[in-house]
Protein backbone atom coordinates (compact mmCIF):
# COMPACT_ATOMS: atom_id res chain seq x y z
CA UNK A 1 0.00 0.00 0.00
CA UNK A 2 1.32 3.57 -0.80
CA UNK A 3 2.38 6.07 1.94
CA UNK A 4 0.18 8.68 2.05
CA UNK A 5 1.77 12.28 1.53
CA UNK A 6 1.56 15.64 3.54
CA UNK A 7 2.07 18.86 1.69
CA UNK A 8 3.95 21.54 3.82
CA UNK A 9 3.57 24.77 3.59
CA UNK A 10 6.50 27.04 5.33
CA UNK A 11 4.80 30.64 6.25
CA UNK A 12 7.66 32.00 8.18
CA UNK A 13 10.21 34.35 6.26
CA UNK A 14 8.41 33.54 3.09
CA UNK A 15 5.54 35.54 3.75
CA UNK A 16 6.87 37.85 5.59
CA UNK A 17 7.23 40.05 2.90
CA UNK A 18 4.64 39.71 0.49
CA UNK A 19 1.94 42.29 -0.42
CA UNK A 20 -1.61 40.64 0.37
CA UNK A 21 -1.93 37.05 1.15
CA UNK A 22 0.40 35.65 -1.65
CA UNK A 23 1.95 37.89 -4.03
CA UNK A 24 5.37 39.31 -4.11
CA UNK A 25 5.39 40.21 -8.31
CA UNK A 26 2.88 41.38 -10.35
CA UNK A 27 1.91 40.65 -14.06
CA UNK A 28 1.76 43.69 -16.42
CA UNK A 29 0.61 43.86 -19.91
CA UNK A 30 3.38 44.74 -21.88
CA UNK A 31 4.25 46.14 -25.92
CA UNK A 32 8.11 45.43 -26.68
CA UNK A 33 9.58 46.14 -29.83
CA UNK A 34 9.71 43.02 -32.76
CA UNK A 35 13.19 43.07 -33.76
CA UNK A 36 11.75 43.31 -37.35
CA UNK A 37 10.73 46.41 -36.55
CA UNK A 38 13.85 47.37 -35.13
CA UNK A 39 15.98 46.25 -37.60
CA UNK A 40 14.02 48.06 -40.62
CA UNK A 41 16.08 50.96 -42.38
CA UNK A 42 12.62 52.43 -44.10
CA UNK A 43 11.20 52.10 -40.42
CA UNK A 44 8.23 50.00 -41.23
CA UNK A 45 5.76 48.97 -39.15
CA UNK A 46 6.41 45.33 -40.34
CA UNK A 47 4.70 43.27 -37.63
CA UNK A 48 1.66 45.71 -37.99
CA UNK A 49 1.28 45.03 -41.79
CA UNK A 50 2.21 41.47 -41.45
CA UNK A 51 -1.05 41.63 -38.95
CA UNK A 52 -3.49 42.44 -41.66
CA UNK A 53 -2.07 40.48 -43.87
CA UNK A 54 -2.54 37.47 -42.55
CA UNK A 55 -5.82 38.38 -41.45
CA UNK A 56 -6.48 38.45 -45.40
CA UNK A 57 -7.11 42.19 -45.66
CA UNK A 58 -4.66 43.16 -48.14
CA UNK A 59 -5.74 46.51 -48.49
CA UNK A 60 -5.15 47.39 -44.76
CA UNK A 61 -1.73 45.86 -45.02
CA UNK A 62 -0.92 47.85 -47.51
CA UNK A 63 -1.96 51.38 -46.36
CA UNK A 64 -0.30 50.36 -43.03
CA UNK A 65 3.26 49.54 -45.24
CA UNK A 66 2.87 52.98 -47.57
CA UNK A 67 3.07 55.20 -44.39
CA UNK A 68 6.22 54.76 -43.88
CA UNK A 69 7.42 53.12 -47.85
CA UNK A 70 5.82 54.58 -50.47
CA UNK A 71 7.19 51.75 -52.84
CA UNK A 72 7.09 48.17 -51.40
CA UNK A 73 6.98 46.59 -54.78
CA UNK A 74 10.65 47.93 -55.54
CA UNK A 75 11.35 47.28 -51.94
CA UNK A 76 10.10 43.74 -52.29
CA UNK A 77 12.57 43.22 -55.32
CA UNK A 78 15.39 45.32 -53.94
CA UNK A 79 15.76 45.66 -50.44
CA UNK A 80 18.39 42.99 -48.67
CA UNK A 81 15.58 42.14 -46.02
CA UNK A 82 17.76 43.00 -42.95
CA UNK A 83 14.28 42.49 -41.13
CA UNK A 84 14.26 38.58 -41.63
CA UNK A 85 18.18 38.97 -40.47
CA UNK A 86 16.43 39.59 -37.25
CA UNK A 87 13.80 37.89 -37.18
CA UNK A 88 13.15 35.71 -34.22
CA UNK A 89 11.20 32.75 -36.56
CA UNK A 90 14.79 31.79 -37.55
CA UNK A 91 15.23 29.95 -34.24
CA UNK A 92 12.46 28.04 -34.42
CA UNK A 93 12.78 26.77 -37.95
CA UNK A 94 13.74 29.94 -40.81
CA UNK A 95 12.62 33.42 -40.56
CA UNK A 96 9.72 35.07 -41.83
CA UNK A 97 9.80 35.98 -45.30
CA UNK A 98 9.27 39.71 -44.86
CA UNK A 99 10.01 40.84 -48.47
CA UNK A 100 8.08 38.63 -50.02
CA UNK A 101 4.73 39.10 -48.47
CA UNK A 102 5.72 42.91 -49.23
CA UNK A 103 6.47 41.95 -52.63
CA UNK A 104 2.86 40.45 -52.67
CA UNK A 105 1.44 43.37 -51.49
CA UNK A 106 3.03 46.06 -53.88
CA UNK A 107 2.10 44.40 -56.38
CA UNK A 108 -1.44 43.53 -55.78
CA UNK A 109 -1.70 47.04 -54.93
CA UNK A 110 -0.47 47.94 -58.63
CA UNK A 111 -2.79 45.45 -60.08
CA UNK A 112 -5.72 46.63 -58.16
CA UNK A 113 -5.34 50.24 -58.65
CA UNK A 114 -4.94 51.52 -55.68
CA UNK A 115 -3.78 55.08 -54.63
CA UNK A 116 -1.93 56.66 -52.08
CA UNK A 117 -3.94 59.79 -50.43
CA UNK A 118 -3.45 63.20 -50.72
CA UNK A 119 -3.44 65.73 -48.26
CA UNK A 120 -6.42 67.34 -47.06
CA UNK A 121 -4.97 70.97 -46.14
CA UNK A 122 -1.95 72.78 -47.34
CA UNK A 123 0.57 74.54 -45.32
CA UNK A 124 1.65 77.14 -47.59
CA UNK A 125 5.00 75.95 -47.57
CA UNK A 126 7.45 75.28 -50.34
CA UNK A 127 10.16 72.52 -50.48
CA UNK A 128 12.99 71.69 -52.83
CA UNK A 129 13.95 68.24 -53.04
CA UNK A 130 17.27 67.47 -55.82
CA UNK A 131 17.08 63.97 -57.07
CA UNK A 132 14.32 61.60 -58.13
CA UNK A 133 15.83 58.73 -56.07
CA UNK A 134 14.77 56.48 -53.85
CA UNK A 135 15.89 58.80 -51.21
CA UNK A 136 14.07 61.98 -52.67
CA UNK A 137 11.29 60.70 -53.68
CA UNK A 138 10.56 59.20 -49.87
CA UNK A 139 10.96 62.13 -48.80
CA UNK A 140 8.89 64.07 -51.31
CA UNK A 141 6.23 61.61 -50.94
CA UNK A 142 6.36 62.31 -46.78
CA UNK A 143 6.74 65.92 -47.47
CA UNK A 144 3.47 66.14 -49.43
CA UNK A 145 2.04 64.44 -47.22
CA UNK A 146 2.27 66.97 -44.18
CA UNK A 147 1.01 69.16 -46.65
CA UNK A 148 3.96 71.17 -48.20
CA UNK A 149 4.22 71.75 -52.05
CA UNK A 150 7.23 69.84 -52.87
CA UNK A 151 9.30 70.11 -56.56
CA UNK A 152 11.70 67.80 -57.74
CA UNK A 153 14.51 68.63 -59.52
CA UNK A 154 16.54 65.33 -61.78
CA UNK A 155 19.67 66.05 -63.88
CA UNK A 156 18.60 62.44 -65.45
CA UNK A 157 15.83 61.87 -68.22
CA UNK A 158 13.60 60.07 -65.96
CA UNK A 159 13.25 59.62 -61.80
CA UNK A 160 14.38 56.98 -60.17
CA UNK A 161 17.52 57.31 -59.59
CA UNK A 162 20.12 54.30 -58.90
CA UNK A 163 16.76 52.02 -58.65
CA UNK A 164 16.54 53.01 -62.37
CA UNK A 165 20.21 53.42 -63.57
CA UNK A 166 21.92 51.24 -61.29
CA UNK A 167 20.28 47.85 -61.10
CA UNK A 168 19.41 45.47 -63.81
CA UNK A 169 15.93 44.88 -65.09
CA UNK A 170 16.12 41.42 -64.18
CA UNK A 171 15.61 42.50 -60.23
CA UNK A 172 13.76 45.86 -60.94
CA UNK A 173 11.23 45.53 -63.96
CA UNK A 174 11.11 49.09 -64.99
CA UNK A 175 6.66 48.76 -65.07
CA UNK A 176 6.90 48.47 -61.55
CA UNK A 177 9.29 51.46 -60.41
CA UNK A 178 7.65 53.28 -62.97
CA UNK A 179 3.78 52.67 -61.70
CA UNK A 180 5.28 53.34 -57.92
CA UNK A 181 6.93 56.91 -58.62
CA UNK A 182 3.88 57.60 -60.68
CA UNK A 183 1.64 56.85 -57.73
CA UNK A 184 3.92 59.49 -55.57
CA UNK A 185 3.82 62.26 -58.11
CA UNK A 186 -0.40 61.86 -58.57
CA UNK A 187 -0.48 62.69 -54.66
CA UNK A 188 0.73 66.59 -55.96
CA UNK A 189 4.58 66.01 -56.22
CA UNK A 190 5.72 68.12 -59.12
CA UNK A 191 8.91 67.26 -60.99
CA UNK A 192 11.49 68.56 -63.63
CA UNK A 193 13.41 66.33 -65.24
CA UNK A 194 17.05 67.03 -67.69
CA UNK A 195 17.83 69.94 -65.62
CA UNK A 196 20.93 69.81 -62.83
CA UNK A 197 21.10 71.48 -60.16
CA UNK A 198 24.22 73.56 -60.14
CA UNK A 199 23.87 75.95 -57.18
CA UNK A 200 21.39 75.02 -54.46
CA UNK A 201 21.16 78.23 -52.46
CA UNK A 202 20.46 80.16 -55.87
CA UNK A 203 17.57 77.36 -56.87
CA UNK A 204 16.30 78.16 -53.82
CA UNK A 205 15.83 81.43 -53.59
CA UNK A 206 14.86 81.72 -57.41
CA UNK A 207 11.91 79.32 -56.59
CA UNK A 208 10.82 80.27 -53.66
CA UNK A 209 11.62 77.58 -51.61
CA UNK A 210 11.61 77.69 -47.36
CA UNK A 211 13.66 74.40 -47.42
CA UNK A 212 16.26 72.11 -49.65
CA UNK A 213 16.45 68.54 -48.97
CA UNK A 214 19.79 67.30 -51.56
CA UNK A 215 19.41 63.64 -52.50
CA UNK A 216 22.27 62.90 -55.32
CA UNK A 217 23.09 59.65 -56.15
CA UNK A 218 26.80 58.30 -56.07
CA UNK A 219 26.69 58.05 -60.28
CA UNK A 220 30.16 59.10 -60.71
CA UNK A 221 32.38 55.30 -61.20
CA UNK A 222 35.60 55.20 -58.96
CA UNK A 223 38.84 54.69 -60.87
CA UNK A 224 42.27 52.94 -60.15
CA UNK A 225 45.19 53.73 -61.51
CA UNK A 226 46.16 50.45 -63.75
CA UNK A 227 48.70 50.54 -66.12
CA UNK A 228 47.52 50.21 -69.83
CA UNK A 229 47.70 51.10 -73.26
CA UNK A 230 45.82 53.40 -75.18
CA UNK A 231 43.52 50.82 -76.72
CA UNK A 232 42.49 48.89 -74.34
CA UNK A 233 39.13 49.53 -73.25
CA UNK A 234 38.61 50.61 -69.88
CA UNK A 235 34.92 51.81 -68.77
CA UNK A 236 33.23 51.76 -65.10
CA UNK A 237 30.21 49.93 -63.93
CA UNK A 238 27.95 52.88 -63.10
CA UNK A 239 28.27 53.50 -67.25
CA UNK A 240 27.63 50.48 -68.23
CA UNK A 241 24.31 50.01 -66.06
CA UNK A 242 23.11 53.14 -66.99
CA UNK A 243 23.92 52.30 -71.01
CA UNK A 244 21.13 49.62 -70.46
CA UNK A 245 18.45 52.31 -70.25
CA UNK A 246 19.34 53.76 -73.40
CA UNK A 247 18.86 52.98 -77.14
CA UNK A 248 22.12 51.00 -77.72
CA UNK A 249 23.36 49.06 -75.39
CA UNK A 250 26.89 48.63 -74.26
CA UNK A 251 29.12 46.62 -76.18
CA UNK A 252 31.63 44.90 -73.84
CA UNK A 253 32.37 41.71 -76.55
CA UNK A 254 32.68 38.43 -75.82
CA UNK A 255 34.87 38.20 -73.02
CA UNK A 256 34.66 40.90 -70.07
CA UNK A 257 36.37 41.29 -67.05
CA UNK A 258 34.97 42.92 -64.16
CA UNK A 259 37.25 44.44 -61.09
CA UNK A 260 35.22 44.58 -57.82
CA UNK A 261 33.48 42.52 -55.24
CA UNK A 262 30.32 44.89 -54.30
CA UNK A 263 26.98 44.10 -55.76
CA UNK A 264 27.74 46.33 -58.81
CA UNK A 265 30.29 44.38 -59.62
CA UNK A 266 27.95 41.12 -59.54
CA UNK A 267 24.98 43.32 -61.37
CA UNK A 268 27.86 43.94 -64.08
CA UNK A 269 29.10 40.74 -64.79
CA UNK A 270 25.25 39.08 -65.03
CA UNK A 271 24.76 41.72 -67.16
CA UNK A 272 27.45 41.00 -69.85
CA UNK A 273 26.70 37.36 -69.57
CA UNK A 274 22.91 38.47 -70.90
CA UNK A 275 24.34 40.60 -73.48
CA UNK A 276 25.72 37.42 -74.62
CA UNK A 277 29.82 37.52 -72.92
CA UNK A 278 31.01 33.86 -73.10
CA UNK A 279 33.27 34.70 -70.46
CA UNK A 280 32.22 37.00 -67.66
CA UNK A 281 35.09 36.59 -64.80
CA UNK A 282 34.99 38.55 -61.37
CA UNK A 283 38.58 39.16 -60.00
CA UNK A 284 38.64 40.74 -56.18
CA UNK A 285 40.93 40.82 -54.45
CA UNK A 286 39.73 39.19 -51.04
CA UNK A 287 38.51 36.20 -50.11
CA UNK A 288 34.13 35.23 -50.37
CA UNK A 289 33.86 35.49 -46.74
CA UNK A 290 35.24 39.33 -47.20
CA UNK A 291 33.20 39.98 -50.38
CA UNK A 292 31.11 42.93 -49.72
CA UNK A 293 28.16 41.62 -52.23
CA UNK A 294 25.57 39.86 -50.47
CA UNK A 295 25.74 35.49 -50.87
CA UNK A 296 22.55 35.32 -52.25
CA UNK A 297 23.55 37.50 -55.20
CA UNK A 298 27.13 35.93 -55.27
CA UNK A 299 25.08 32.33 -55.74
CA UNK A 300 22.74 33.36 -58.18
CA UNK A 301 25.84 34.85 -60.40
CA UNK A 302 27.47 31.46 -60.07
CA UNK A 303 24.93 29.67 -61.20
CA UNK A 304 24.56 31.96 -64.66
CA UNK A 305 27.81 31.08 -65.42
CA UNK A 306 30.04 34.01 -63.88
CA UNK A 307 33.72 32.93 -62.78
CA UNK A 308 35.00 34.68 -59.45
CA UNK A 309 38.91 34.61 -59.11
CA UNK A 310 39.06 35.26 -55.30
CA UNK A 311 42.62 36.80 -53.92
CA UNK A 312 43.67 38.38 -57.15
CA UNK A 313 44.42 42.03 -58.15
CA UNK A 314 44.75 43.34 -61.92
CA UNK A 315 48.61 45.04 -62.68
CA UNK A 316 48.51 46.09 -66.02
CA UNK A 317 46.57 45.75 -69.56
CA UNK A 318 48.78 44.97 -72.58
CA UNK A 319 47.65 45.92 -75.98
CA UNK A 320 43.97 45.86 -76.10
CA UNK A 321 42.92 43.14 -74.42
CA UNK A 322 45.57 41.23 -71.79
CA UNK A 323 45.71 41.68 -68.38
CA UNK A 324 47.97 40.87 -66.06
CA UNK A 325 46.70 39.63 -62.61
CA UNK A 326 48.47 38.65 -59.56
CA UNK A 327 47.35 36.14 -57.09
CA UNK A 328 47.36 37.28 -53.27
CA UNK A 329 47.61 35.04 -50.50
CA UNK A 330 46.58 36.12 -46.93
CA UNK A 331 48.86 37.27 -44.19
CA UNK A 332 48.70 36.07 -40.50
CA UNK A 333 46.15 39.16 -39.73
CA UNK A 334 44.25 37.91 -42.82
CA UNK A 335 45.29 40.58 -45.47
CA UNK A 336 45.74 39.81 -48.92
CA UNK A 337 49.45 40.43 -49.70
CA UNK A 338 51.11 39.73 -53.04
CA UNK A 339 52.83 36.93 -53.95
CA UNK A 340 54.60 37.56 -57.51
CA UNK A 341 52.98 35.15 -58.54
CA UNK A 342 51.06 36.10 -62.21
CA UNK A 343 49.08 34.73 -64.78
CA UNK A 344 47.35 36.28 -68.03
CA UNK A 345 43.72 37.02 -69.05
CA UNK A 346 42.28 37.90 -72.28
CA UNK A 347 39.50 39.68 -72.14
CA UNK A 348 37.80 42.43 -74.75
CA UNK A 349 36.51 44.79 -72.06
CA UNK A 350 37.92 45.74 -68.16
CA UNK A 351 34.77 47.22 -66.40
CA UNK A 352 35.99 49.00 -63.00
CA UNK A 353 33.32 48.46 -59.77
CA UNK A 354 35.39 49.64 -57.54
CA UNK A 355 32.46 52.02 -56.01
CA UNK A 356 30.99 55.13 -56.90
CA UNK A 357 31.19 58.91 -55.42
CA UNK A 358 28.79 61.52 -55.23
CA UNK A 359 29.14 65.20 -57.42
CA UNK A 360 28.93 67.67 -55.01
CA UNK A 361 29.15 70.32 -56.92
CA UNK A 362 26.18 71.66 -56.63
CA UNK A 363 27.52 72.94 -53.01
CA UNK A 364 30.12 74.69 -53.64
CA UNK A 365 30.69 78.33 -52.40
CA UNK A 366 27.25 76.96 -49.55
CA UNK A 367 28.85 78.93 -45.55
CA UNK A 368 28.41 76.60 -43.24
CA UNK A 369 28.87 72.68 -45.12
CA UNK A 370 30.90 70.22 -43.96
CA UNK A 371 32.23 67.45 -46.44
CA UNK A 372 34.48 65.01 -45.14
CA UNK A 373 35.27 61.50 -47.35
CA UNK A 374 33.36 63.25 -50.28
CA UNK A 375 29.99 63.16 -48.37
CA UNK A 376 28.36 65.94 -46.43
CA UNK A 377 28.26 65.53 -42.42
CA UNK A 378 24.44 66.57 -41.44
CA UNK A 379 23.44 66.35 -37.96
CA UNK A 380 20.92 64.35 -36.13
CA UNK A 381 18.02 66.47 -37.39
CA UNK A 382 19.63 65.76 -40.97
CA UNK A 383 20.10 69.41 -41.40
CA UNK A 384 23.99 70.29 -42.80
CA UNK A 385 25.58 73.03 -41.56
CA UNK A 386 23.52 75.63 -43.07
CA UNK A 387 19.72 76.26 -41.99
CA UNK A 388 17.47 75.41 -44.19
CA UNK A 389 19.06 72.94 -46.39
CA UNK A 390 18.92 68.98 -45.18
CA UNK A 391 20.63 66.22 -46.77
CA UNK A 392 20.15 62.05 -47.09
CA UNK A 393 21.01 59.11 -49.20
CA UNK A 394 24.14 58.72 -50.80
CA UNK A 395 25.14 62.51 -49.94
CA UNK A 396 25.67 61.22 -46.03
CA UNK A 397 27.67 58.63 -44.16
CA UNK A 398 25.83 55.70 -44.21
CA UNK A 399 25.09 52.23 -45.79
CA UNK A 400 24.53 52.88 -49.65
CA UNK A 401 20.77 50.57 -49.80
CA UNK A 402 18.33 51.54 -51.90
CA UNK A 403 16.14 50.97 -48.20
CA UNK A 404 18.81 53.05 -46.34
CA UNK A 405 17.68 55.82 -48.94
CA UNK A 406 13.97 55.36 -48.36
CA UNK A 407 14.05 55.39 -44.52
CA UNK A 408 16.38 58.67 -44.82
CA UNK A 409 14.07 60.52 -46.94
CA UNK A 410 11.49 59.82 -44.43
CA UNK A 411 13.51 61.00 -41.64
CA UNK A 412 14.55 64.08 -43.21
CA UNK A 413 11.01 64.85 -44.10
CA UNK A 414 9.27 64.79 -40.31
CA UNK A 415 12.60 66.73 -39.13
CA UNK A 416 12.05 69.60 -42.39
CA UNK A 417 8.25 69.32 -41.13
CA UNK A 418 9.17 70.59 -37.70
CA UNK A 419 12.00 72.93 -38.72
CA UNK A 420 9.44 74.47 -40.92
CA UNK A 421 7.16 75.30 -38.27
CA UNK A 422 9.74 76.64 -36.10
CA UNK A 423 9.66 73.48 -33.61
CA UNK A 424 11.72 69.96 -33.63
CA UNK A 425 10.79 66.36 -34.41
CA UNK A 426 12.35 64.01 -31.77
CA UNK A 427 11.43 60.16 -32.11
CA UNK A 428 9.09 58.51 -30.01
CA UNK A 429 10.36 56.53 -27.00
CA UNK A 430 11.54 52.90 -27.96
CA UNK A 431 10.39 49.78 -26.40
CA UNK A 432 12.40 47.00 -25.35
CA UNK A 433 12.99 44.94 -28.06
CA UNK A 434 11.29 41.33 -28.12
CA UNK A 435 14.22 38.42 -27.90
CA UNK A 436 13.81 34.98 -28.76
CA UNK A 437 13.93 34.16 -24.82
CA UNK A 438 10.46 36.13 -24.40
CA UNK A 439 9.05 33.96 -26.42
CA UNK A 440 7.37 30.11 -26.05
CA UNK A 441 8.06 28.43 -29.33
CA UNK A 442 5.98 25.33 -28.28
CA UNK A 443 3.21 27.45 -29.60
CA UNK A 444 3.86 27.83 -32.88
CA UNK A 445 3.69 24.64 -35.51
CA UNK A 446 6.60 23.71 -37.48
CA UNK A 447 5.99 25.87 -40.94
CA UNK A 448 8.93 25.83 -43.39
CA UNK A 449 9.33 29.30 -45.42
CA UNK A 450 7.46 29.58 -48.18
CA UNK A 451 10.67 29.39 -51.00
CA UNK A 452 9.88 32.23 -54.05
CA UNK A 453 9.94 30.69 -57.87
CA UNK A 454 13.09 31.48 -59.08
CA UNK A 455 13.88 31.41 -63.50
CA UNK A 456 15.67 28.88 -64.81
CA UNK A 457 19.33 29.18 -65.11
CA UNK A 458 19.17 28.64 -69.31
CA UNK A 459 16.18 31.99 -69.56
CA UNK A 460 18.26 34.22 -67.24
CA UNK A 461 21.56 34.28 -69.02
CA UNK A 462 19.63 34.85 -72.03
CA UNK A 463 16.91 37.43 -71.51
CA UNK A 464 16.32 39.78 -69.19
CA UNK A 465 13.47 38.73 -67.50
CA UNK A 466 12.61 39.15 -63.98
CA UNK A 467 14.51 36.58 -62.31
CA UNK A 468 13.12 35.90 -58.82
CA UNK A 469 8.98 35.21 -58.91
CA UNK A 470 6.62 36.52 -56.52
CA UNK A 471 4.18 34.52 -54.16
CA UNK A 472 0.71 33.75 -54.81
CA UNK A 473 -2.07 34.98 -52.85
CA UNK A 474 -2.06 31.18 -50.57
CA UNK A 475 1.82 30.99 -50.07
CA UNK A 476 1.84 34.81 -49.15
CA UNK A 477 -0.91 34.33 -46.47
CA UNK A 478 0.55 31.32 -45.28
CA UNK A 479 3.85 32.82 -44.95
CA UNK A 480 2.19 35.89 -43.26
CA UNK A 481 0.40 33.49 -40.80
CA UNK A 482 4.57 32.66 -39.66
CA UNK A 483 4.75 36.21 -37.85
CA UNK A 484 5.30 35.29 -33.95
CA UNK A 485 4.23 38.93 -33.00
CA UNK A 486 7.12 38.99 -31.43
CA UNK A 487 6.44 41.15 -27.80
CA UNK A 488 2.57 42.12 -29.25
CA UNK A 489 -0.67 40.57 -27.79
CA UNK A 490 -2.29 39.29 -30.25
CA UNK A 491 -5.46 37.56 -28.47
CA UNK A 492 -4.60 34.01 -28.07
CA UNK A 493 -6.92 34.23 -24.80
CA UNK A 494 -3.89 31.68 -23.61
CA UNK A 495 -3.39 34.24 -20.40
CA UNK A 496 -7.12 33.96 -19.96
CA UNK A 497 -6.93 30.08 -20.44
CA UNK A 498 -4.15 29.18 -17.93
CA UNK A 499 -4.88 31.42 -15.63
CA UNK A 500 -6.02 29.27 -11.98
CA UNK A 501 -7.42 32.28 -9.83
CA UNK A 502 -9.50 34.01 -13.16
CA UNK A 503 -7.57 36.92 -13.01
CA UNK A 504 -7.94 37.81 -16.29
CA UNK A 505 -10.36 39.43 -17.75
CA UNK A 506 -11.01 39.81 -21.59
CA UNK A 507 -11.89 43.31 -22.52
CA UNK A 508 -13.38 42.42 -26.04
CA UNK A 509 -12.00 42.28 -29.44
CA UNK A 510 -9.07 44.24 -30.38
CA UNK A 511 -9.02 45.74 -26.48
CA UNK A 512 -6.71 42.77 -25.58
CA UNK A 513 -6.82 41.94 -21.74
CA UNK A 514 -6.70 43.06 -18.14
CA UNK A 515 -5.30 41.63 -14.52
CA UNK A 516 -7.84 41.93 -11.87
CA UNK A 517 -5.45 42.24 -8.73
CA UNK A 518 -7.81 41.01 -6.60
CA UNK A 519 -7.59 37.75 -7.64
CA UNK A 520 -3.90 37.61 -8.88
CA UNK A 521 -1.38 35.38 -6.47
CA UNK A 522 1.26 36.63 -8.58
CA UNK A 523 2.20 32.89 -9.44
CA UNK A 524 3.59 34.05 -13.02
CA UNK A 525 2.18 31.14 -15.18
CA UNK A 526 -0.16 33.94 -17.27
CA UNK A 527 3.80 35.43 -18.32
CA UNK A 528 5.51 31.78 -19.05
CA UNK A 529 2.70 30.49 -21.11
CA UNK A 530 2.31 33.79 -23.24
CA UNK A 531 3.28 32.42 -26.78
CA UNK A 532 4.41 36.21 -27.74
CA UNK A 533 6.16 37.45 -24.73
CA UNK A 534 3.95 39.92 -24.21
CA UNK A 535 3.28 39.57 -19.94
CA UNK A 536 6.24 40.52 -17.49
CA UNK A 537 6.32 40.05 -14.23
CA UNK A 538 7.12 42.82 -11.50
CA UNK A 539 8.24 43.52 -8.55
CA UNK A 540 4.63 44.17 -6.25
CA UNK A 541 4.66 47.82 -4.89
CA UNK A 542 4.58 47.68 -1.65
Amino acid sequence: MDKPFAITLDVGTSLANKTGSWRTTRPVYVDRLPPCNDACPAGENVQGWLFHAEAGDYEAAWRLLVRDNPMPAVMGRVCYHPCEGACNRGTIDAAVGINSVERFLGDLAIRRGWRLDAPAESTGKRVLVVGAGPSGLSAAYHLRRAGHAVKIVEAGPAAGGMMRFGIPKYRLPRDVLDTEIRRILDIGVEIELNRKVTDVRAEREAGGFDAAFLAVGAHIGKRAYIPAGAAARIVDAVSVLRGMEGEEKPMLGRRVVVYGGGNTAIDVARTAKRLGATEAIIVYRRTREKMPAHDFEVEEALQEGVLIKWLSTIKNVAGEATLTVEKMALDDKGYPQPTGEFETLEADSLVLALGQDVDLSLLDGVPGLVIRDGVVEVGPNMMTGHPGIFAGGDMVPSERTVTVAVGHGKQAARHIDAWLSGGEWRPPARHEIAKAENLNPWYYADAPKTVRPMLDALRRTSTFDEVQGGLDEGNALFEARRCLSCGNCFECDNCYGVCPDNAVIKLGEGRRYRFNLDYCKGCGICASECPCGAIRMEPERN
